[in-house]
């Protein structure tokens, strides 16, 4: 019977064995298939020749059609060199999503692991969680690939600024410091792409390009939309994250926006797409349009007179790749009627080819190649959940917690009350650009590992209309010994095409939380799921709330993570990404108005922590711990001098431009004790700002660095961190030209600051 059952279970393995081995290479040979002697022996098929020798070699094969044929999304077939089709869209914002029409669950990949929302990831402010997220993300994109149900091109990060509390989109950005979204767009990207320039293991895209970040508010849509900006905001704020992302993160792609910068669609603007992002930049890859940009640019915006004339702004302009089928419909007449040359289709192949080239698809049997292993067991693993689960923990942010009512104990609080529309909650936790999840913990059923749960939803859904299930909500937190209130927002409320009016809690869910509050036996704990920020004054100011925690939207593993939160197994140490403002921030500010810095003319207050001044609700950076933590600044230099390049280039002698300073190794030095003087082990996120000299063009501070340190109970940690003086210490003046303001600039790390002088040097001036 022993022996039975186990020839049995051999069987049994072995099938499984077969089947995902059939599963991972069930994928058809794209291109350069060793078996087909018609196309194994052509030049662009052979590894050892040069890839910018193939690539040239396969577009002098190809004929005018077959080249437009390739411009698009859907890019054709060509039987006739052995190469299939492609479908260059897919999604992977916090995971593999089915948003693209590349990727497709089902069969033996059902579901891949779904983070937290990037705005949540974000709040961790751990640029090397970023970097693993996105290396397990391209591990299940790789292994659906070869799956045959997958793609591996992938239209993320977003990595556009957090610039007005209402954007629908806020939720998929990292927030609204740009040296943040900068740091987390180079990270997440290289995890995507892997460490190889020459081979990539998925080609990643960093969007949108630029100024975007409007999607419909009081009538205006993105597609209409001009974005009236000005150079120092170009500069300063809206491209640093994407100059960072070609620079630091070496991504594949970049892709550009449905709005028009001043005057100009970003998809057919030259002096964006060429002379930026291509020539400045030194992209390495291919630029893609937002979807049916060209057609906008032309249906919608009306910016050229014919659909040939659209075709050919575009390519010429540097786009490479159309979301869409515009390009396909129009190149070729564009090419007839001499609005546009042959070459200049040729240029844009050779960008997208390239990449395809790099990725391997090119280079026959997947089997072979790197990642060919890749398979069904390596998706939705333990281990992925378990860094989603950590990510989640990690991302969720401890707003108030009065008289440490926090966390709480699963001895004195045995029965917890869980309330409010998100209270068990489970596609809501991903936010959008998802896919499937692997399975969801809602928050009543991870709080129920914990503590006997009385569940009442009070509302219907985060509308909250009317009050008919309050009674039962009430009823609920007389008898517990502690109510979690689970209110928020969802896609319903904030999203792609859809901005707020608002930054109040929808409906009746403040009187819903003001009424639960009053009559609870307990602590009455208040957790908010939203992408953007909420006006939660009314709740920071009773105290019959003592606490308060944001989870953002944290993904699959989103109720564990919160109950951990809750009950102590887990220290948090998330710090907010953007700025919460009351509801009167919104007064006389018309989303349109895109200056960062205040305009007292129109009475603009400014925007975010850099360039805002007034009363917040939480500030940029706000997030509390269940232990305590001291800063000591050991050792910093007083004065640094900066080499300058024949004449300094100076403002009133009171700046430095950083083209004419000797940037090379030019950094600020800062050793910082980390002393841990609380009762419980902790992470403490150090975050590092700096206060330029006096000027009405610079921000009154700005992010220069930030670090994630575990600190055990009464451990001191010397953290050392170092300031690239012309990246970070540099501010932008109004021409968009950065310059290094010389004098003394203050460095604020929590309660501790610390003065550095920037000074001109009569040292070892470089002649220009």
């Amino acid at each position: 019977m022993i022996l039975h059952k186990m020839a049995f279970l051999a069987v049994i393995l072995f099938f499984l064995i077969s089947s995902s081995s059939v599963c991972v290479h069930s994928r058809e040979t794209f291109a350069c298939d060793t078996k087909d002697a018609a196309t194994a022996t052509l030049r662009f098929c052979q590894l050892s020749v040069p890839i910018p020798e193939r690539v040239r070699d396969l577009i002098g094969r190809l004929t005018l059609a077959e080249k437009v044929s390739l411009l698009g999304n859907t890019a054709a077939a060509i039987p006739r060199l052995g190469i299939k089709g492609y479908e260059w869209w897919s999604e992977a914002l916090h995971g593999v999503s089915n948003v693209g029409p590349g990727t497709k669950f089902g069969g033996v990949y059902p579901a891949a692991t779904s983070f937290p929302q990037v705005i949540t990831t974000v709040a961790s402010f751990n640029a090397s969680l970023w970097e693993s997220i996105g290396r397990v993300v391209s591990n299940e994109a790789r292994a659906m690939y070869n799956g045959g149900v997958g793609g591996l091109t992938y239209w993320s990060p977003n990595v556009n600024i957090l610039r007005d509390p209402r954007w629908g989109r806020g939720q998929e950005t990292p927030g609204e410091d740009p040296v943040v979204a900068g740091k987390y767009a180079a990270s997440y990207v290289r995890g995507l792409q892997g460490n190889d320039r020459s081979r990539l293991k998925v080609a990643a895209c960093c969007k949108h390009f630029t100024a975007y970040d409007l999607d419909n508010w009081n009538g205006v849509d993105r597609f209409h939309f001009n974005a009236k900006v000005s150079k120092q905001d170009i500069e300063d704020t809206f491209d640093v994250p994407f100059r960072m992302c070609v620079k630091e993160g070496n991504v594949a792609s970049i892709m550009c926006s449905y709005n028009q910068v001043n005057g100009v669609p970003t998809c057919a603007d030259p002096n964006l797409l060429k002379k930026t992002i291509r020539n400045q930049w030194g992209l390495n890859g291919y630029i893609v349009s937002d979807c049916d940009s060209v057609g906008v640019l032309y249906d919608t915006q009306h910016y050229t007179g014919t659909p040939e004339e659209a075709a050919a702004d575009s390519i010429k302009a540097g786009l490479d790749l159309d979301c869409g089928p515009f390009l396909g419909a129009h190149t070729i007449d564009a090419v007839k009627k001499n609005l546009l040359r042959e070459s200049d289709v040729d240029n844009a192949l050779i960008n997208t080819l390239t990449v395809q080239m790099r990725l391997g698809m090119f280079d026959g049997d997947i089997a072979a190649q790197p990642y060919g292993h890749l398979g069904p067991a390596h998706v939705c693993t333990p281990v992925h959940k378990g860094l989603a689960l950590e990510a989640a923990q990690q991302g969720i942010v401890l707003l108030k917690n009065h008289g440490s009512s926090l966390p709480l104990s699963s001895q004195r609080h045995r029965t917890v009350a869980v309330i409010g529309p998100n209270s068990d909650a489970t596609v809501t936790m991903i936010g959008n650009y998802a896919g499937v999840a692997c399975g969801y913990t809602s928050p009543v059923q991870g709080i129920t590992g914990y503590a006997r749960t009385i569940h009442q939803k009070g509302c219907v859904d985060v509308h909250c209309m009317d009050d008919r299930l309050f009674d039962a909500a009430v009823e609920a937190a007389r008898g517990a010994d502690a109510t979690v209130l689970v209110m928020g927002l969802d896609q319903s409320i904030e999203a792609e095409f859809k901005d707020r009016n608002s930054l109040l809690l929808p409906g009746k869910q403040q009187e819903l939380v003001s009424r639960v509050a009053k009559a609870a036996k307990g602590p009455v704990i208040l957790v908010l799921m939203s992408g953007g920020p909420i006006d939660i004054s009314f709740a920071e100011k009773d105290r019959k709330i003592p606490a308060i925690v944001w989870a953002g939207y944290p993904g699959q593993e989103g109720g564990t993570a919160i109950a951990d939160i809750l009950f102590g197994s887990a220290n948090p140490g998330g710090k907010l990404p953007m700025t919460w403002y009351p509801q009167d921030y919104l007064t006389n500010l018309p989303m349109t108005e895109m200056s960062m810095r205040p305009v007292h003319s129109k009475r603009i207050p400014g925007r975010t922590y850099r360039f805002y001044d007034g009363p917040v609700v939480y500030p940029f950076g706000h997030g509390l711990s269940y232990t305590r933590f001291t800063h000591n600044i050991a050792d910093a230099p007083k004065v640094i001098p900066i080499a300058v390049r024949g004449r300094n280039g100076t403002v009133s002698g009171k700046s430095i431009r950083v083209t004419h300073a000797r940037c090379d190794r030019l950094s600020l030095g800062v050793h910082v004790e980390v002393t841990n003087v609380g009762s419980r082990d902790g992470t403490h996120t150090m975050l590092v700002f700096s206060a330029p000299p006096g000027g009405e063009w610079a921000p009154k501070k700005q992010l220069v660095a930030f670090e994630r340190v575990h600190v055990a109970v009464g451990e001191k940690k010397r953290v050392q961190v170092n300031i690239h003086v012309c990246k970070y210490l540099s501010v932008v003046d109004r021409a968009g030209n950065r310059r290094i303001p010389i004098g003394d600039h203050g460095i604020h790390i929590g309660d501790e600051s610390h003065t550095v002088s920037l000074q001109a040097s009569t040292l070892g001036v470089i002649k220009s």
